[in-house]
């Protein structure tokens, strides 16, 4: 997919105001060469340690609204403070990560910096935060009531059971029951049966 490096001057558009020079500091400190990527289904964010003579790399999903891309951005950035800390010697998203994801979030979630709806759901998950934003549905729930809205796409929770709708790469699909904390869906064409996250963005047929 293709990603354009943010100029950092232009990184202030990207991110709610307030935060960027404490965002400088960080991307400025560790050397952080930061890309801004066209929308991943997959995911988010990514992030690369430095390696012999390439420094760590950093991209996030333009089309993000600015606290998801500062949450994001932030969630990178505690993926290259625990490999400055602990190297390759700990798991990814293990109980180091999470505490200095917690820390920097912590940060930002103390000065006003989200509205009040996002700041109380992070302070909820502050003290165990989710591999991403992605995977806590509270989170992302709060989180794309921020997005640009084009009247399309709803979450499979809003539709109603039976309804018919399409995924992004166009296969049809019909809502069916929910298992536990998943909705089942039939594809249309196949009859194939598959699990969807009640907050996954799809658009009604």
């Amino acid at each position: 997919m293709a990603k354009k490096e943010a100029p950092i001057a232009q990184l202030q558009s990207y991110l709610p105001a307030g935060t960027y020079d404490a965002v400088l500091h960080y991307l400025q400190l560790y050397h952080v060469h930061l890309t801004v990527a066209q929308e991943r289904k997959s995911i988010l964010g990514d992030y690369r340690h430095r390696i012999h003579d390439k420094n760590h790399r950093i991209s996030v999903n333009g089309n993000l609204n600015c606290y998801s891309f500062l949450i994001t951005l932030l969630h990178e950035l505690a993926h290259l403070l625990t490999f400055e800390r602990y190297g390759n010697k700990v798991q990814s998203h293990g109980k180091e990560w999470k505490q200095l994801f917690g820390e920097l979030l912590s940060q930002f979630v103390n000065h006003a910096v989200f509205p009040d709806d996002i700041r109380t759901t992070l302070l909820q998950s502050l003290q165990n935060p989710a591999a991403s934003s992605c995977a806590d549905a509270a989170l992302l729930r709060v989180l794309k009531k921020y997005d640009k809205d084009d009247g399309k796409k709803m979450m499979v929770e809003q539709l109603a059971a039976e309804v018919l709708f399409k995924t992004s790469d166009g296969r049809v699909f019909k809502k069916m029951d929910k298992v536990r904390k998943r909705y089942k869906c039939i594809e249309i064409a196949s009859g194939r049966l598959y699990l969807f996250s009640p907050v996954y963005e799809v658009e009604p047929v």
